[in-house]
């Protein structure tokens, strides 16, 4: 594996990606001042079918080769997008995954889909996102109806986790120190369990860059967390995403102190619960599929646990990418062990 940050590619080149039967295309979009910022679109080569769009969690980049390989089994064709300041979009001196507001990434979002769209002409694309990326894409959806056919969260950061002391604390005593200076670092714990659970230098089954994705993630500031709340508000308020949503989450969180096996099976970063109820506020037409023993990122579980996640996801995909389309009524919850979920008519509070 290529252990360094990359280059941008020669515009509208795609070149070999790190990842063998994989190509990379670099999105250019503006210059800051510690340099030029550019995201970078995945492609699996040699692989026909729907498009389908992939976007990583926060201290993440797309190296999970098996989800495309499933994907080109069920007639899709995966590409992946590492946002600007992360993974292959990284560059020296850049401020690891910093933004000032969820809604900048609707620029290489929407030139992601424009490459795809001249690859694919006439077919619509279908999105799976992770974590902070659920965010992002949910965000990114509720802005742009009309542009996918359908989308799947894997565990969607929705909800700023903890007790209420911990919410109240984070929108109201340090509010004023981030609009005054959004670039300061948070002094906060410095814990590897999620990384622990996936790397395979640990208990987990996958090799890792470790500048794309280190053993503890990267440094939290003050402005990217305002942005990250402020989304979390704009869900809480309620969206209206105009397609169907399947969103997967694990049966169960275990927090703890320290590292225990039990988050081999578990969710060690978010509340499964509270994620489950706020998925509820993304639109009308959203299920809740719970994937037993899967960990935070649920494609990355133990082999049976993510076949299962796969299962589900392009069962869920087929149905509303294929000739079922054309079908009149949801899939039966017998169909994808799924519930169906309407938003609460007020909302469930924090």
């Amino acid at each position: 594996m290529h252990y360094g940050l990359l280059e941008d590619t020669p515009p509208g080149q795609w070149l070999p990606d790190v990842l063998e039967g994989f190509s990379r295309q670099s999105i250019p979009l503006h210059e800051e001042s510690d340099g030029p910022v550019t995201a970078t679109l995945v492609r699996h080569d040699d692989v026909e079918g729907l498009p389908l769009l992939y976007i990583h969690g926060w201290s993440d980049y797309f190296y999970n080769t098996e989800l495309a390989d499933a994907a080109a089994r069920h007639g899709h064709q995966l590409y992946a997008l590492d946002l600007r300041k992360y993974g292959r979009s990284l560059r020296p001196r850049q401020q690891p995954g910093y933004i000032d507001h969820l809604s900048e990434y609707d620029q290489e979002i929407n030139a992601a889909l424009d490459l795809i769209a001249h690859e694919h002409p006439g077919e619509q694309p279908a999105m799976i996102a992770h974590s902070t990326g659920g965010l992002v894409a949910a965000l990114w959806a509720n802005r742009y109806p009309g542009r996918l056919r359908t989308l799947v969260l894997n565990a969607p950061w929705l909800t700023l986790q903890g007790n209420t002391w911990l919410r109240g604390f984070a929108n109201t005593v340090a509010d004023p120190v981030w609009r005054s200076m959004p670039e300061r670092k948070l002094l906060l714990p410095k814990v590897d369990f999620f990384y622990r659970t996936i790397s395979s230098n640990e208990h987990g089954e996958w090799v890792l860059h470790p500048l794309w994705r280190p053993r503890y993630s990267f440094d939290i500031h003050g402005g990217w967390l305002s942005a990250i709340l402020e989304g979390h508000s704009k869900v809480r308020e309620g969206l209206s995403i105009d397609v169907p949503v399947l969103v997967l989450v694990s049966t169960k969180t275990h927090f703890g102190a320290k590292y225990s096996s039990k988050m081999q099976t578990a969710d060690s970063v978010l509340d499964v619960e509270a994620t489950a109820k706020r998925a509820t506020h993304l639109g009308n037409t959203v299920m809740i599929h719970k994937i037993p023993d899967a960990i935070h990122d649920v494609y990355a579980s133990a082999r049976p646990v993510r076949d299962q996640a796969f299962a589900a996801t392009f069962e869920w995909l087929n149905y509303f990418t294929g000739q079922q389309m054309e079908r009149q009524s949801l899939p039966r919850n017998d169909d994808l062990g799924t519930r169906m979920s309407q938003p609460h008519p007020t909302g469930f509070s924090d």
